[in-house]
């Protein structure tokens, strides 16, 4: 099993650069004592060695990305550089569209032998600010479950026990940044896509509010699927924020970008915040192990001075009416496709796209009510409430290559992770913040949430926290 190695902000000085945050990187590329060249070369060092173990990469680039490091050097050296990150080493989930890379989402279906042209938007953010594009990240196929395993490209792998599941579906971009293969990555996130694997390997998320980070093509899920960035530190990701954050006339529901830095305001703290803590929401099992590490964290905010209680949402379990929205859209997404084709699908995905071509129109918008009332309990929850906490994920890191625990009572991937769906339901802004360990070892993750639109709240929730709790990624 990995051993941890600070990465929190006040930690000693890392032995390698791929170890280095995207915020220590930049200081040093400032200062000289490090070039864009020898930290992307430490990445692919690190790749080299490691990802025939956790299998986080679909695709590496090291030519290219060499190539673009190079140029960074270049702007470092003449005091020029351009862009919020540039020469920080990234990864793309392999999701989105990705000029010069096929995009294959996991899937056998798609014919890698075609023109790719065109990046998603938080990829052409990223590709402004001069990002050294490593590679792309793995994903289950269609990113349609919550663990990473797919038929064109195996199963990915946690760094912590490489036994275990990163989660998922971002799992191969959380293995990655967990494990020093580029510090910033870029995930999706329809039902926890990025706070399941972030709390299964121990590093930093957000899922904003919907329609913060511009989308596109628009997804087969609708306007449950989110971008999110993943890195180690919340100041990373308030940084990832304002590159990826600008408006883009391709996704219709784009907000305007917002009218400050997301790292202003980041160290106000909690002081006065009223607070309301529910492991697994009123619904839900939570291990005790993982639910006494979400009441330590509530002490800790309580400690930093905020207002802190208990307190049952007053909600139940909208897992059918998310499976109606989810495998719908994993019917809308596979309908092109031939009988040859379908016969490759991962027969999971299969099994939800049947399902989802008997739902009905009235189904639809039956399901969509219980969304709209969701989102309205919570609006008006967090008149009362500035954040709310719960566990990220009830359950540990299970078995690497399943989609549920062995021996568990349910067959789907939602029986596991009923804690992160509702809130891509309301579109509201959640975190998985590291919180602790479990006796064997495995991250933690506490869920922040707040209200719409309160995305800079829970950045500054998250890194009250991770100044009073600094957390650990694993050394390999």
């Amino acid at each position: 099993m990995a051993q941890p190695t600070s990465t929190g902000t006040d930690a000693a000085p890392a032995e390698s650069p791929a170890d280095l945050t995207a915020t220590a990187l930049l200081t040093a590329y400032r200062d000289g004592t490090l070039s864009p060249v020898e930290a992307t070369d430490a990445v692919l060092d690190r790749i080299d060695a490691h990802d025939g173990d956790l299998n986080a990469f679909c695709l590496v680039d090291a030519d290219r990305a060499r190539e673009q490091a190079r140029a960074s050097e270049q702007r470092w050296h003449q005091g020029r550089p351009d862009g919020l990150i540039d020469g920080v080493p990234v990864s793309i989930k392999d999701i989105f569209l990705t000029r010069d890379w096929p995009t294959l989402r996991g899937s056998r279906t798609v014919d890698p032998n075609q023109t790719w042209a065109t990046d998603g938007p938080p990829v052409a953010r990223m590709r402004e600010h001069n990002a050294v594009f490593v590679g792309k990240t793995t994903t289950p196929e269609l990113a349609w479950k919550g663990v990473t395993d797919n038929p064109l490209t195996g199963i990915t792998r946690n760094p912590w026990n490489t036994s275990r599941t990163p989660g998922g579906s971002s799992g191969g971009a959380s293995a990655a940044v967990a494990a020093g293969m580029a510090p910033l990555s870029i995930g999706t996130d329809g039902g926890g896509s990025v706070r399941i694997p972030a709390s299964f390997c121990g590093i930093y998320t957000i899922k904003p509010t919907y329609g913060r980070i511009p989308h596109w093509p628009a997804s087969p899920y609708g306007t449950l699927a989110h971008a999110g960035p993943m890195t180690t530190t919340v100041s990373e990701t308030a940084l990832l924020m304002d590159v990826i954050t600008r408006f883009d006339p391709r996704d219709w529901s784009s907000l305007q970008p917002p009218a400050a830095s997301h790292l202003d305001g980041l160290e106000d703290g909690v002081r006065g915040l009223r607070i309301a803590v529910s492991p697994g929401l009123g619904y839900a099992h939570v291990d005790p192990e993982i639910a006494a590490a979400v009441t330590r964290a509530a002490e800790t905010f309580a400690e930093l001075g905020a207002h802190v209680e208990p307190v049952d949402p007053g909600i139940g379990d909208c897992v059918e009416e998310f499976h109606t929205l989810w495998f719908s859209g994993a019917a809308k997404s596979t309908e092109h496709l031939t009988d040859a084709q379908r016969a490759l699908l991962d027969p999971g995905l299969r099994e939800i796209v049947d399902e989802g071509n008997r739902y009905s129109a009235q189904d639809y918008l039956e399901a969509m009510r219980v969304r709209m009332a969701l989102g309205e309990h919570f609006g008006r929850f967090h008149q009362t409430y500035d954040l709310l906490l719960t566990a990220t994920v009830p359950v540990s890191p299970f078995e690497a290559g399943r989609e549920v625990p062995d021996g568990a009572p349910y067959r789907r991937w939602t029986g596991w992770t009923p804690l992160t769906y509702p809130f891509n339901m309301t579109q509201q802004p959640a975190a998985s913040v590291p919180c602790g360990h479990d006796s064997d070892g495995l991250p933690i993750g506490l869920q922040v949430v707040a209200a719409r639109h309160q995305d800079p709240l829970v950045l500054r929730a998250s890194r009250a926290f991770e100044r009073a709790r600094p957390w650990h990624r694993p050394t390999l």
